[in-house]
């Protein structure tokens, strides 16, 4: 699903004197390579603030603390997610609310935002699945008319567009995250909160560092979450071929939806109008509770496969009593969990590869 070696050695040089170079400076918190950093993904995603952390969790975290989010409060987003996305709301003392997902694009259904909201709203929590932003012209419509924080989960989702806006200009804060396997990944973990909106940089800067705005000089009670040098160091070397690896993961999806188009037992992934789709994962849906039989095949014959997610969070023992979870309840995002199989479509993929890929799935059905 992933190879980190073949892309590390693709610029090894580069990236181990960046590190080097941190390592001999003795710099090893924030610091210019950080700044440096942060600049470079602000002015990729379109906004005036790139604010380094430790990871895309902390990232959800300091942003839900930047729109001041707290107990009693209630933050609508999907149940077909990541469990970050739900245990950062809940870590702050506030309600996930649910809705479904639209079953064709796996993110949320902006039909189902006003029956949800009530008088305790305060942040909707859109997740951009997969590679895509979510639908947020309507989603904005919405957070708009009730005075609404949106906050976009992009942890998939770097470098994506929606009609030629760029990312940071979504949603009023997004999030993203750095981990390994993403589409660009740190050498461990980090994440990024970006946003045009000055006062929410400027808390997230201060919240990222105990809440401190210097040495021993407390505004808040914040946390410890700081993207560190050496991380950057790695990341700053990668930024730069982003772009030839999202054009890389855009044909090899391309070659999919071509190869695979006539298998009337699956569902490929569709993109909504105006999206560029950098396609994280390239996830079909398997019908006819052939999922994991399809994917018990692949690996027999050397090909790796992911389910993400196999557990709607409403389902989840963690949540449910605390949504009052039952089955039924979200039936697009229960029946995502049961049927999606994600394929490698990293920019590693050697050529014919995807057509391998193509082969076996065929092969499975007939």
């Amino acid at each position: 699903m992933a190879n980190l070696a073949a892309q590390h050695a693709s610029l090894q040089s580069e990236i181990e004197s960046n590190v080097l170079n941190v390592l001999r400076s003795g710099g090893y918190i924030l610091g210019d390579i950080v700044s440096s950093f942060e600049a470079s993904i602000a002015e990729l995603s379109g906004c005036a603030h790139a604010v380094g952390v430790g990871n895309g969790t902390d990232a959800l975290l300091l942003a839900l603390m930047a729109a001041g989010v707290g107990p009693g409060d209630e933050v609508i987003t999907c149940p077909f997610t990541f469990v970050a996305t739900v245990e950062t709301v809940v870590l702050l003392g506030a309600k996930p609310v649910f809705v479904d997902i639209d079953p064709i694009s796996y993110t949320m259904d902006p039909q189902l935002l006003e029956p949800a909201i009530t008088e305790k709203t305060k942040v909707i929590l859109p997740i951009h699945l997969f590679g895509q932003i979510s639908n947020m012209v309507d989603i904005n419509r919405i957070a708009t008319k009730y005075s609404l924080v949106t906050i976009g989960d992009a942890a998939q989702a770097i470098a994506a567009t929606q009609n030629g806006n760029k990312l940071g200009t979504t949603a009023d804060i997004s999030t993203l995250s750095f981990y390994p396997t993403k589409n660009l990944g740190a050498a461990g973990d980090g994440g990024m909160v970006i946003t045009n909106i000055d006062s929410y940089a400027e808390k997230i800067k201060l919240l990222r560092f105990h809440g401190s705005k210097g040495t021993y000089d407390y505004r808040e009670v914040g946390v410890c979450s700081r993207l560190d040098a050496i991380q950057a160091a790695v990341l700053s070397a990668k930024v730069k071929m982003l772009p030839t690896w999202t054009e890389k993961r855009r044909s090899n999806a391309e070659s999919y939806l071509a190869e695979l188009s006539d298998i009337d037992t699956i569902r490929l992934p569709a993109t909504l109008p105006g999206n560029y789709h950098t396609y994280h994962q390239f996830t079909i849906s398997v019908m006819n509770g052939q999922r994991d039989a399809l994917k018990d095949h692949l690996m027999q014959h050397g090909i790796m496969s992911g389910i993400f997610y196999p557990v709607a969070l409403h389902l989840a023992p963690a949540y449910a009593d605390i949504v009052s979870g039952r089955e039924g309840q979200f039936p697009y995002s229960e029946a995502a969990c049961a049927e999606v199989l994600s394929i490698p479509v990293h920019p590693d993929l050697h050529a014919g590869d995807c057509s391998i890929v193509a082969d076996k799935i065929r092969e499975f059905w007939s």
